[in-house]
């Protein structure tokens, strides 16, 4: 499952967990998920594969993984989700906010003007994954989703998230 330590024998019955001389815990055995969640909670990071690479199968074919945003022609209409890395408000950017998200390819950027700031505050700012809807802006080799909607991205399960850096 991607998971550093168990492909290296730590987990899961490997070589060096057999060899180890350790108590068995009482504790039921951690899910992959919860796993990934004690390491963001912990850490701030995993080892593992990220959060998104664990719904990726579920969303919709519309929604494109970082890798993909910048193969699409400058003006095509595009969606794309992940976690929320990084928001940015400049004081000289006339309320315009900067939104990064990261899945499991990489990294997005998106452009929120002040009226949809405005209208999606909430959203874009408690929410720890994002679902952006918009226009596709290339220019310069460096690719934007210039934002129209913003909805968290809901799913079935709890999906583990870092802290992002925030309007600095």
């Amino acid at each position: 499952q991607g998971d550093l330590f168990a492909s290296a024998g730590f987990g899961s019955g490997g070589a060096c967990q057999e060899s180890a001389k350790v108590a068995e815990s009482p504790l039921p055995e951690m899910s992959y998920n919860e796993r990934v969640q004690a390491d963001y909670s912990g850490m701030g990071l995993t080892s593992g594969r990220h959060p998104m690479a664990l719904i990726r199968a579920s969303l919709p074919k519309s929604i494109l993984p970082a890798m993909l945003m910048n193969q699409q022609p400058d003006g095509a209409r595009a969606s794309t989700a992940g976690a929320v890395i990084c928001r940015q408000r400049p004081g000289t950017a006339k309320g315009v906010v900067f939104i990064t998200l990261e899945d499991e390819t990489g990294l997005s950027n998106s452009i929120v003007y002040a009226d949809r700031f405005e209208e999606f505050r909430l959203t874009i700012t408690m929410e720890a994954f994002l679902l952006i809807s918009g226009t596709i802006q290339q220019g310069d080799g460096v690719t934007h989703l210039m934002a129209e909607r913003i909805e968290p991205l809901s799913t079935t399960q709890s999906l583990p998230a870092g802290s992002s850096h925030d309007f600095h």
